[in-house]
């Protein structure tokens, strides 16, 4: 018997075991770049086959951030402006946070759209204890209004775990049910005069509107660059030392010089002087270090901890979670309440911000803000892909788009459709990438 054999010139297919490693190869790329990436070139050839994958990350997002800016600087030349940085920024920091704690249940697959009034009811309730008559210390009020917002997001996520309601209900149910809550605490608070509690304790204002001095703002970039610098290069050789995957060298060395690039054109731009007339006005505001410290916090959650690491199994595939072991009603408690707790310090930083709070915060529009901030950055509306920073770029985005509109000029309604608009695209590349990921993955099998 003779084994026949291919025509000359014929295309032989590999064996399966090529085949397997090939898709192997594939996988890993576009599951994690430096897996595979010896060199820093190598690393960016990975990533970029990761994006024709479909995986693009905050690529988009970070594209048009920067479009959105040039758009703006050059129809006004006020938009890049130190005053009009530092008022942007102060605008994003509400956003920002709630758009943080939005992350945390949706890459569970859920959503929250209590958090508008939640976090109107953390302010208020610093506001008072803050004030005649009870006039507790700041520290004190601050703890407290965290304290009530964190019970807030336990509640409701006890609701929904332990009595499996949709979250959509519960929390709409909540949105309604605590602004109604917020109506009453200042009715019967003596304190509130016309729906507004005015802040004057100078501690609590300076919470967002003060600012470092701009020593105090070089010291303490330069401290965070050359820890996160430190921390950084330590970690991967520690991971290479125990033969464990790490990111090229070259790669740690341009995320480190990118660090401290940012950080230090933020601090330069916050330290020109920005005061009208005779006044002297500069320093990077209190709400920056705010936000870049619950960006750690919430970052070391979700990757450093096995709380985060339940959080995107669940999302990814919550059969599979449970099957595996996952207490799954816990994890989604705890992250119902983190994102009360995220509420209730963006409430804060609105107080402080304002130095006021009044019953007719728009915690409506506040909360489909955040999840637009968290949406827009790149975190998924079908859970399990997210991180804390798409938050940060999200709501720069939607701030960005608000405060270049207003300098132009343009009405409540533009600024309204332009976000829409945005927000829409940003799903429309979510719902793309994921259908070219799921071809993908069919293609290998």
């Amino acid at each position: 018997m003779t084994s026949e054999r291919p025509p000359a010139g014929a295309a032989t297919a590999p064996p399966p075991q090529e085949q397997a490693d090939e898709a192997a190869g594939d996988v890993a790329i576009l599951a994690a770049p430096e897996a595979v990436a010896n060199t820093l070139s190598d690393y960016v050839g990975a990533w970029w086959k990761r994006v024709r994958g479909g995986e693009s990350g905050v690529l988009p997002v970070v594209a048009g951030l920067i479009a959105i800016v040039v758009i703006f600087q050059v129809q006004s030349s006020l938009f890049l402006s130190a005053g009009n940085v530092v008022n942007l920024l102060l605008q994003a920091a509400v956003i920002i946070l709630l758009g943080m704690g939005e992350v945390f249940v949706l890459l569970l697959g859920e959503i929250d759209l209590s958090v508008g009034y939640v976090a109107g009811i953390g302010g208020g309730l610093m506001a008072a204890l803050v004030s005649p008559p009870f006039s507790v210390p700041w520290w004190v009020a601050v703890l407290a209004a965290l304290g009530a917002t964190t019970v807030i997001g336990l509640i409701q996520g006890t609701l929904i775990t332990r009595l499996r309601l949709p979250s959509f209900i519960v929390t709409l149910a909540g949105l309604i049910g605590w602004e109604g809550v917020m109506f009453w605490m200042f009715d019967h608070l003596s304190i509130a005069v016309g729906g507004v509690i005015q802040v004057s304790n100078g501690y609590i204002i300076d919470l967002a509107a003060g600012t470092l001095s701009p020593a105090a703002g070089w010291i303490s970039m330069a401290a965070i660059v050359v820890a996160f610098g430190s921390l950084t290069f330590y970690r991967d050789a520690r991971r290479r030392q125990t033969g464990l995957v790490a990111p090229p060298i070259g790669l740690t060395a341009v995320k480190v010089l990118l660090a401290a690039g940012a950080g230090t054109l933020l601090v330069w731009v916050c330290n020109i002087n920005r005061g009208i007339q005779h006044t002297v006005e500069r320093g990077v505001p209190w709400a920056v270090p705010i936000i870049f410290a619950v960006l750690l916090a919430t970052s070391f959650i979700l990757g450093r901890t096995r709380f985060g690491r339940y959080v995107y199994a669940i999302g990814g595939n919550a059969e599979a979670a449970r099957r595996a072991g996952i207490n799954l009603a816990l994890v989604r408690t705890v992250a119902f309440a983190l994102t009360g707790l995220l509420a209730g310090i963006a409430g804060v930083i609105y107080t402080s911000w304002l130095s006021s709070i009044a019953t007719d915060i728009d915690g409506g529009t506040y909360v489909l803000y955040a999840v637009a901030a968290a949406v827009i950055g790149g975190t998924s509306l079908f859970g399990g892909r997210g991180k804390p920073l798409h938050a940060i770029l999200g709501g720069l985005v939607i701030a960005a788009i608000a405060n270049g509109l207003a300098l132009l000029g343009a009405s409540a309604s533009a600024t309204y459709m332009v976000t829409a608009l945005v927000l829409l695209a940003a799903i429309t590349v979510d719902s793309v990438a994921r259908r070219g990921q799921a071809a993908g993955a069919r293609g290998k099998v």
